[in-house]
Protein backbone atom coordinates (compact mmCIF):
# COMPACT_ATOMS: atom_id res chain seq x y z
CA UNK A 1 0.00 0.00 0.00
CA UNK A 2 2.56 2.43 1.06
CA UNK A 3 4.43 2.08 -3.02
CA UNK A 4 1.25 2.85 -4.17
CA UNK A 5 0.44 5.78 -2.38
CA UNK A 6 4.54 6.82 -3.04
CA UNK A 7 3.53 6.08 -6.66
CA UNK A 8 0.80 8.20 -6.69
CA UNK A 9 2.36 11.07 -5.13
CA UNK A 10 5.43 10.99 -7.80
CA UNK A 11 3.00 11.46 -10.39
CA UNK A 12 0.84 14.02 -8.64
CA UNK A 13 3.78 15.80 -8.96
CA UNK A 14 5.13 15.13 -11.90
CA UNK A 15 1.61 17.29 -13.56
CA UNK A 16 2.08 19.95 -11.05
CA UNK A 17 5.60 20.02 -11.98
CA UNK A 18 5.24 20.25 -15.80
CA UNK A 19 2.27 23.15 -15.01
CA UNK A 20 4.38 25.29 -12.83
CA UNK A 21 6.72 25.06 -15.40
CA UNK A 22 4.10 25.83 -18.19
CA UNK A 23 2.81 28.60 -16.69
CA UNK A 24 6.82 30.24 -15.87
CA UNK A 25 7.14 30.00 -19.32
CA UNK A 26 3.76 31.31 -20.36
CA UNK A 27 4.30 34.13 -17.59
CA UNK A 28 7.51 35.13 -19.05
CA UNK A 29 7.03 35.20 -22.44
CA UNK A 30 3.85 36.94 -22.10
CA UNK A 31 5.44 39.65 -20.42
CA UNK A 32 8.59 39.96 -22.66
CA UNK A 33 5.99 40.22 -25.61
CA UNK A 34 4.54 43.47 -23.60
CA UNK A 35 7.46 44.83 -22.58
CA UNK A 36 8.54 44.45 -26.58
CA UNK A 37 5.01 46.17 -27.57
CA UNK A 38 4.81 48.77 -25.10
CA UNK A 39 8.66 50.20 -25.55
CA UNK A 40 9.06 48.77 -29.30
CA UNK A 41 5.92 49.72 -31.12
CA UNK A 42 4.24 51.86 -28.35
CA UNK A 43 1.37 49.70 -28.09
CA UNK A 44 0.05 47.10 -25.83
CA UNK A 45 -2.75 44.38 -25.87
CA UNK A 46 -5.49 44.23 -22.71
CA UNK A 47 -5.01 40.73 -21.22
CA UNK A 48 -1.66 40.76 -20.91
CA UNK A 49 -1.84 42.23 -17.61
CA UNK A 50 -4.70 39.44 -16.27
CA UNK A 51 -3.12 36.50 -17.74
CA UNK A 52 0.24 36.69 -16.32
CA UNK A 53 -1.59 37.63 -12.81
CA UNK A 54 -3.22 33.69 -13.34
CA UNK A 55 -0.26 32.15 -14.07
CA UNK A 56 1.56 33.67 -11.63
CA UNK A 57 -0.98 32.22 -8.78
CA UNK A 58 -0.94 29.02 -10.24
CA UNK A 59 2.75 28.90 -10.05
CA UNK A 60 2.88 30.42 -6.34
CA UNK A 61 0.95 27.79 -4.77
CA UNK A 62 1.74 24.70 -7.19
CA UNK A 63 5.60 25.63 -6.38
CA UNK A 64 4.61 25.79 -2.41
CA UNK A 65 3.01 22.31 -2.83
CA UNK A 66 5.86 21.11 -4.24
CA UNK A 67 8.64 22.19 -1.38
CA UNK A 68 6.22 20.90 1.07
CA UNK A 69 6.94 17.43 -0.25
CA UNK A 70 10.96 18.12 -0.53
CA UNK A 71 10.77 19.95 2.82
CA UNK A 72 12.38 22.91 1.24
CA UNK A 73 10.84 25.78 2.61
CA UNK A 74 13.13 27.83 5.00
CA UNK A 75 13.24 26.45 8.37
CA UNK A 76 15.47 27.48 11.58
CA UNK A 77 16.75 24.80 12.91
CA UNK A 78 19.25 26.42 15.79
CA UNK A 79 17.26 24.05 18.07
CA UNK A 80 16.77 20.94 15.96
CA UNK A 81 20.51 21.00 15.11
CA UNK A 82 21.23 20.52 19.05
CA UNK A 83 19.58 17.03 19.07
CA UNK A 84 21.08 14.11 17.62
CA UNK A 85 20.37 13.06 14.68
CA UNK A 86 17.82 10.26 14.66
CA UNK A 87 17.13 10.74 17.86
CA UNK A 88 13.32 11.46 19.62
CA UNK A 89 13.73 15.18 19.95
CA UNK A 90 14.42 15.43 15.98
CA UNK A 91 11.21 12.81 15.02
CA UNK A 92 9.51 14.94 17.59
CA UNK A 93 10.11 18.67 16.25
CA UNK A 94 9.69 16.52 12.81
CA UNK A 95 6.33 15.61 13.63
CA UNK A 96 5.38 19.19 15.00
CA UNK A 97 6.32 20.55 12.32
CA UNK A 98 4.70 18.17 9.55
CA UNK A 99 1.58 18.61 11.58
CA UNK A 100 1.95 22.36 11.18
CA UNK A 101 2.15 22.08 7.41
CA UNK A 102 -0.93 19.80 7.47
CA UNK A 103 -3.20 22.63 9.22
CA UNK A 104 -1.86 25.22 6.37
CA UNK A 105 -2.79 22.96 3.99
CA UNK A 106 -5.99 22.05 5.49
CA UNK A 107 -6.64 26.17 5.56
CA UNK A 108 -5.98 26.81 2.15
CA UNK A 109 -7.46 23.68 0.81
CA UNK A 110 -10.89 24.83 3.15
CA UNK A 111 -10.96 28.53 3.06
CA UNK A 112 -9.63 28.61 -0.60
CA UNK A 113 -12.07 26.15 -1.52
CA UNK A 114 -14.81 28.12 -0.01
CA UNK A 115 -13.80 30.66 -2.42
CA UNK A 116 -14.03 29.22 -5.41
CA UNK A 117 -17.32 27.69 -5.07
CA UNK A 118 -18.71 30.99 -4.17
CA UNK A 119 -17.16 32.84 -7.19
CA UNK A 120 -18.55 29.40 -8.63
CA UNK A 121 -21.78 30.71 -7.85
CA UNK A 122 -21.43 34.18 -8.88
CA UNK A 123 -21.97 35.02 -12.28
CA UNK A 124 -19.01 37.07 -13.14
CA UNK A 125 -16.08 37.12 -15.71
CA UNK A 126 -12.46 38.49 -15.60
CA UNK A 127 -12.64 41.60 -17.48
CA UNK A 128 -10.10 40.72 -20.59
CA UNK A 129 -10.31 37.17 -21.16
CA UNK A 130 -13.64 36.38 -20.10
CA UNK A 131 -12.79 33.52 -17.88
CA UNK A 132 -15.10 32.71 -15.15
CA UNK A 133 -13.38 34.59 -11.68
CA UNK A 134 -13.08 31.13 -10.04
CA UNK A 135 -10.36 30.20 -12.22
CA UNK A 136 -8.39 33.27 -10.31
CA UNK A 137 -8.46 31.17 -7.28
CA UNK A 138 -8.84 27.14 -8.68
CA UNK A 139 -4.86 26.50 -7.82
CA UNK A 140 -5.25 27.72 -3.50
CA UNK A 141 -7.79 24.84 -3.00
CA UNK A 142 -5.49 22.45 -5.28
CA UNK A 143 -2.39 22.97 -3.71
CA UNK A 144 -3.73 22.92 -0.11
CA UNK A 145 -5.05 19.67 -1.13
CA UNK A 146 -1.78 18.32 -1.94
CA UNK A 147 0.01 19.74 0.77
CA UNK A 148 -2.95 17.76 2.95
CA UNK A 149 -2.03 14.59 1.23
CA UNK A 150 1.75 14.80 1.61
CA UNK A 151 1.52 15.81 5.07
CA UNK A 152 -0.86 13.11 6.36
CA UNK A 153 2.01 10.90 3.88
CA UNK A 154 5.06 12.18 6.30
CA UNK A 155 3.18 12.11 9.72
CA UNK A 156 2.43 7.99 9.07
CA UNK A 157 5.71 7.53 7.76
CA UNK A 158 5.06 6.49 4.04
CA UNK A 159 7.53 9.38 3.41
CA UNK A 160 10.86 9.63 5.36
CA UNK A 161 12.32 13.30 5.37
CA UNK A 162 14.99 12.48 3.24
CA UNK A 163 12.91 11.54 0.50
CA UNK A 164 13.38 14.28 -2.00
CA UNK A 165 11.75 14.36 -5.56
CA UNK A 166 13.11 18.34 -6.58
CA UNK A 167 15.48 19.23 -3.87
CA UNK A 168 19.01 17.96 -2.70
CA UNK A 169 19.44 16.11 0.42
CA UNK A 170 19.93 18.23 3.27
CA UNK A 171 23.77 18.58 4.72
CA UNK A 172 23.60 18.39 8.25
CA UNK A 173 26.86 20.31 8.56
CA UNK A 174 27.06 19.32 12.26
CA UNK A 175 27.14 15.77 11.54
CA UNK A 176 29.76 16.67 8.73
CA UNK A 177 32.21 18.37 11.23
CA UNK A 178 32.11 15.68 13.92
CA UNK A 179 32.81 13.12 11.26
CA UNK A 180 35.70 15.34 10.29
CA UNK A 181 36.98 15.41 13.82
CA UNK A 182 36.73 11.94 14.18
CA UNK A 183 38.48 11.22 11.16
CA UNK A 184 41.39 13.69 12.16
CA UNK A 185 41.27 12.15 15.76
CA UNK A 186 41.85 8.56 14.18
CA UNK A 187 44.63 9.88 11.65
CA UNK A 188 46.23 11.75 14.59
CA UNK A 189 46.34 8.29 16.77
CA UNK A 190 47.93 6.90 13.45
CA UNK A 191 51.03 8.92 13.07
Amino acid sequence: MANILRSIDRAIHKVLLFIANVSLVAMVLILFYTVMLRYVFNTGVGWAEEVPRLLVTVFVFLACAMGVRDHAHMTVNIVYNRFPKDGKARKTFEMIGDIAVLLCGLFLMIIGGQRVITMFSLSGTLPMTGLPNWVQYISVPIGGLVIVYDSLLFIFGVLKHDDTIYADQDIDYQDELLEQQRLHHEEEKAL
